[in-house]
């Protein structure tokens, strides 16, 4: 078989090529260091290509963006005819841990899938209405070619809210549209969507899932918490801090509590967090966990956001306005963003939940972070691939090539990690270090966490943590009715997270969170809250469609895949 292989062979040979491919990564590395402007393409520094002819001096080249995870490709096509003009597609493949594609370079250009020993060819380029053709034409985000081994991911436009819509055009549009919307925030926003369980028993044990525990509250009162979906012994209400069989959806547990339940030794720590006020301490948190050994972790960008360009909130040594963003490029292009799961895995999706901040707070105004690294713009990488580049002093969520999940500041020295680097997404500093709260909690600049700059400003927020028990560990979702980072802090640390981070915040939109049953050949959303069904579409059928899995969306999005 004749070609260049570029997927991640086990039975790759080692020959004279390493030393080139050394070469090779040595000035991919030197590009993507460089402080100028560039393409998403250029700051890849495991890229490589294979390039051949045909016979009318078409040239085709094959781009592995990241060949440790054999995902992401870019198909360049250059024609000559009359007048030269390339055509670039963004493939995905279906199969990536069983499929090995490669192009032959020689005779006839094709695409070559190798599996299990079957080799197969397919040349969707060719032909009047060729099979690229009507890929691209299809209006589908993921539109299969080649006996369905490889998606084509087209450009779609993401669905939002009505509000979403509305905050949008007012940041890119209105003068001072910021502060527009942030004074609807505060008029608005504030305490909109928080809830205050009754409180109907004083509680015994129960059902609880004992390999969690409890948290360390004062009180386990038995309480009214109104979860989107049934626990297994929870019919007369949840005992506050206990933890609950999620009904036909293995390895998820939920839990459900309020601030003010917190016991006093942690509560009432002085100097780690401001104190709570009476609404936090009766504003419901409800929080989800997943047991690691039963999941594996993805993540995906929006249609949108995070956007690739500057954040308005740096000035003057953290801006360089020579290039057109932090990291030399303010457009994926030619990479396609779907913010949808792919097709392929929709049978193995367990959960899912909104991502971080947009990238115009994702930085910070002011403070040593502000005038350092350009800001210190959140990163986030999908598939090994970088769209921004990940920072030191950030708490980060990421996922290594042996599919470990982990949580934690990203340190200087994590750079050596990049390489098995296959998803992340940055988001501020930490709630949680160490099973404390962050230096930063009380830090309303410096923590960059949104408010008002009396750090008193209340509202919906999302987050999530990490927790070891026995040697396994646990991924914890929390949705905050109305809260401030020291609520989040407190509530993680009775938790007993390792570590806690923000994701976003002010709607359940942005805190959106849902886990899935497949029904009859349909995946069907169960969401953390009922209110966050107005987020995912109607089919004809009338059955939901779910946000994120069914249809593409503008934000990013984590989810979790059965293994």
């Amino acid at each position: 078989m004749a070609g260049i292989f570029l997927g991640s062979a086990p039975h790759a040979e080692a020959t004279d090529l390493e030393s080139a491919d050394g070469a090779l990564l040595e000035k991919q590395w030197a590009e993507y260091e460089a402080d100028r402007p560039k393409s998403i393409r250029e700051v890849q520094p495991f890229r490589r290509s294979a390039t051949t002819q045909d016979a009318d001096g078409t040239e085709f080249t094959l781009t592995s963006l990241n060949p440790a995870f054999n995902t992401w490709f870019l198909l360049d096509i250059t024609t000559v005819a009359r007048h030269t003009k390339t055509t670039t597609y963004h493939l995905e493949m279906t199969d990536p841990e069983e499929t090995i594609v490669s192009l032959r370079t020689t005779d006839t250009p094709e695409l070559i899938f190798e599996s299990n020993g079957i080799v197969e060819r397919c040349a969707p380029w060719t032909g009047r209405n060729s099979e690229l053709d009507k890929a691209v034409n299809s209006g589908l985000p993921y539109a299969p070619i080649c006996g369905d081994r490889v998606f084509v991911r087209n450009h779609v436009r993401g669905s939002r809210s009505n509000r979403e819509a509305v905050a949008e055009f007012l940041r890119d549009n209105v003068i001072f549209g910021e502060s527009i919307v942030g004074i609807i925030k505060g008029s608005f926003y504030e305490d909109a969507y928080m809830v205050s369980g009754e409180v109907v028993a004083g509680g015994d044990s129960g059902e609880v899932a004992a390999s969690l525990g409890k948290a360390n509250l004062s009180q386990h009162p038995v309480f009214r918490a109104y979860f989107g979906f049934e626990l297994d012994g929870a019919d007369g209400g949840m005992q506050a801090g206990s933890w609950y069989a999620v009904k036909d959806a293995p390895g998820i547990y939920a839990s459900a509590m309020q601030p003010g339940m917190i016991h006093p030794d942690i509560l009432n720590r002085k100097g780690e967090t401001h104190w709570l006020d009476g609404v936090e301490n009766r504003a419901d948190v409800y929080l989800v966990a997943f047991d690691l050994s039963q999941f594996e972790l993805g993540y995906e960008v929006g249609t949108d956001h995070p956007r690739l360009d500057w954040s308005p909130r740096p000035s003057g040594a953290g801006k360089n306005w020579q290039l057109p963003g932090p990291d030399g490029f303010n457009r994926s292009d030619p990479l396609v963003r779907t913010g949808m799961l792919s097709p392929a895995l929709t049978d193995r999706v367990a959960a899912t939940f909104a991502g971080g901040f947009k990238r115009d707070h994702g930085a910070w105004r002011a403070g040593d972070k502000a005038v350092t690294n350009y800001g210190h713009h959140y990163g986030f990488l999908a598939n090994g691939v970088i769209f921004s580049k990940l920072h030191p002093g950030l708490s980060t969520i990421f996922v290594l090539d042996d599919g470990s999940i982990h949580m934690r500041t990203w340190t200087e020295a994590d750079r050596e990690l990049l390489p098995r680097v296959r998803f992340a997404r940055q988001n501020g500093v930490p709630l949680i270090e160490n099973g404390v709260p962050g230096d930063q909690v009380t830090s309303w600049l410096g923590g960059n966490w949104s408010g008002s700059a009396e750090a008193d400003l209340r509202t919906l927020r999302g987050g999530a943590c990490m927790k070891e028990v026995n040697g396994r560990k646990f991924l914890i979702y929390a949705y905050f009715s109305s809260a401030t980072p020291s609520a989040q802090a407190r509530t993680f640390q009775a938790y007993g997270c390792d570590h806690a981070m923000l994701l976003d915040m002010n709607s359940q939109e942005h805190t959106y969170m849902a886990l899935y049953t497949n029904e009859e050949g349909r995946v069907v959303p169960h969401h953390l809250v009922n209110g966050m069904s107005a987020v995912d579409a109607q089919g004809n059928d009338g059955h939901p469609i779910a946000r994120f899995v069914g249809f593409s969306d503008n934000r990013d999005f984590v989810y979790l895949l059965r293994k």
